[in-house]
C-alpha cells in the first residue's frame, strides 16, 4: 500500500476531528466533562472504526476514502466496530445510541464529502 499523501492526512484528520465533535457533543448532551480526557475516552471505539473503515476503503477501492462512495465503508465501519468494541469493553449500546450514531456520523462523515464533491463539481474546469 503507497504511503499516504499530505491530501489523505489531512482527509483522514477531517474525520478524526469529526468524530471528536461526536464524542464531544454527546458528552456534553448527557452533562459528561468535555475535558479531552473524556472525549477521548469516548471517541477512541469509534476513531478506530474509521481506521478499519480507511484500510477497507483503500484496500477495495485502491484509493483514499475522499468521496461519499468511498466514504460509506468509512462511516459503517466507525458505526459497527465502535459499537463492537464499547460493548467489549462493557459501555453498553442501547439501540437508541446505535440509531443516534448512525444518523450523526453518516451526516458527519458522509456530508463533507458531499460537499467537498459539490464544491469540485461546482468549481471544476470552465467556471470562473
Amino acid at each position: 500500500m503507497k504511503s499516504l499523501t499530505a491530501k489523505a492526512l489531512a482527509l483522514l484528520a477531517i474525520d478524526t476531528l469529526l468524530v471528536l465533535a461526536f464524542a464531544a457533543i454527546g458528552r456534553r448532551s448527557h452533562e459528561e466533562s468535555s475535558a479531552l480526557v473524556g472525549v477521548l475516552v469516548t471517541a477512541w471505539p469509534f476513531l478506530a472504526g474509521i481506521a478499519v473503515g480507511w484500510l477497507i476503503s483503500i484496500t477495495t477501492f485502491g484509493a483514499v476514502p475522499g468521496t461519499v462512495r468511498h466514504g460509506i465503508p468509512v462511516w459503517l465501519s466507525a458505526v459497527v466496530v465502535g459499537m463492537y468494541l464499547r460493548d467489549l469493553t462493557g459501555r453498553g449500546i442501547a439501540a437508541s445510541f446505535v440509531v443516534v450514531a448512525l444518523v450523526v456520523l453518516g451526516a458527519f462523515l458522509l456530508g463533507w464529502r458531499a460537499l467537498a464533491g459539490w464544491l469540485n463539481r461546482w468549481e471544476g474546469p470552465g467556471h470562473a
